[in-house]
């Protein structure tokens, strides 16, 4: 005689499996939000340490200028200089850091101690969204382009494109970003003549009155351009062979074997089977690309003049902008480190192994 299961036994299982997975889930989520809070902590006690011991400080570099730009004396320069700012030098920097704790309980990063008061807040607003459009741009194609082409090389190795194709890539990859972009100004602007570097530099026409409307959307596209095919053609490279080499080795796992065996076409083996499990090694990687996005590029921003979050992190460091460099560091850090959490929760959904080992 068979035994055979009530449907008040099937369902007390379930909801006892249901249970056991969220006492894990829960513990897990607040195992990894204590961790990422600790890690935004050290970063940020770490920064505001390290900035403070660089050379000069804000009332020392405007001193500075003074002497060099109207030749008058250092006390004088150094008088003048300390009137503009609302920043004592001599601060213990105990009592420096205990301040700058208490704003940021209360979400307040300061003011621009060089940009007559300005909040931080609201610089970081103002330039953020044009490198997030930038730079995201460019890591999404960067990435979509890597995924595709590494893939096709990897099932297709030994080809012509492979071996052109890897050989590409690794050229691109060894090749700092900063000086792709200074061969693109020198190469296709200066000698080719492709486009005027005068009127690409910058991130729109300010000729153009503001608003969504053809001429000014057209104008920030056209502006970023340049930025956009430098990072693309900067990490491109890294995408291909990283996805190639992960494809090679997904190939020869049981189940494509298996797969191929049932008569399943290239195409359903190639993306089913094989594309999202090849993924996997380069979640992790992409989350910190994107974490990585809000801090722009700051030799690119620069070069192409294209006033980001990058350029205005370099014009703090230069004025020693204290309060600046704080608050642009922080939201790199808690960009990183709520990427890094999403990308955990991501390779669990692409990955259900991952659920189960933190289930245990």
């Amino acid at each position: 005689m068979e035994a055979t299961t009530s449907p008040q036994a099937v369902q007390s299982g379930w909801a006892a499996f249901w249970k056991a997975t969220r006492r894990a889930l829960t513990g897990y989520t607040a195992r990894t939000l204590l961790q990422g809070l600790l890690t935004i902590w050290a970063v940020m006690t770490f920064t505001f340490v390290l900035i403070r011991q660089m050379p000069s400080n804000p009332v020392q570099i405007e001193a500075e200028r003074i002497v060099r730009e109207e030749l008058v004396s250092y006390e004088e320069a150094y008088s003048r200089a300390a009137s503009l700012f609302d920043f004592d030098p001599n601060q213990p920097i105990i009592e420096q850091y205990v301040e700058y704790l208490a704003k940021l309980i209360r979400l307040d990063f300061g003011q621009s101690i060089t940009s007559a008061g300005t909040p931080v807040l609201d610089q970081i607003l103002q330039y953020l969204p044009w490198t997030v459009f930038s730079v995201g741009l460019g890591l999404l194609i960067s990435f979509t382009i890597g995924i595709f082409v590494g893939m096709a090389m990897a099932y297709w190795r030994g080809g012509i494109l492979d071996n052109v194709v890897t050989a590409l890539a690794s050229i691109l990859f060894g090749i700092p970003n900063y000086i792709i972009a200074l061969l693109i100004i020198l190469i296709l602007g200066v000698q080719l003549k492709l486009f005027s570097v005068a009127e690409a530099l910058g991130r729109v026409d300010p000729t153009i009155e503001p608003g969504f409307t053809p001429e000014y959307i057209g104008s920030v596209l056209s502006h970023a351009i340049l930025p956009v095919v430098t990072y693309v053609s900067a990490t491109v490279g890294g995408w291909i062979l990283t996805m190639k080499s992960s494809t090679i080795a997904t190939l020869g796992e049981e189940y494509v074997t298996v797969a191929q065996a049932r008569g399943l076409s290239q195409w359903r083996v190639l993306t089913a089977y094989v594309g999202r499990n090849a993924m996997l090694p380069l979640v992790t990687r992409l989350a910190i690309s994107i974490g990585f996005v809000v801090g722009g590029s700051v030799i690119i921003e620069d070069i192409y003049r294209y006033r980001g979050l990058g350029k205005f992190l370099t014009t703090a460091i230069v004025a020693r902008d204290y309060t600046s460099m704080q608050g642009v560091f922080l939201v790199i850090a808690v960009s990183v480190v709520v990427a890094n959490m999403l990308a955990d929760v991501l390779y669990g959904a692409l990955d259900p192994r991952v659920r189960v080992g933190k289930e245990q």
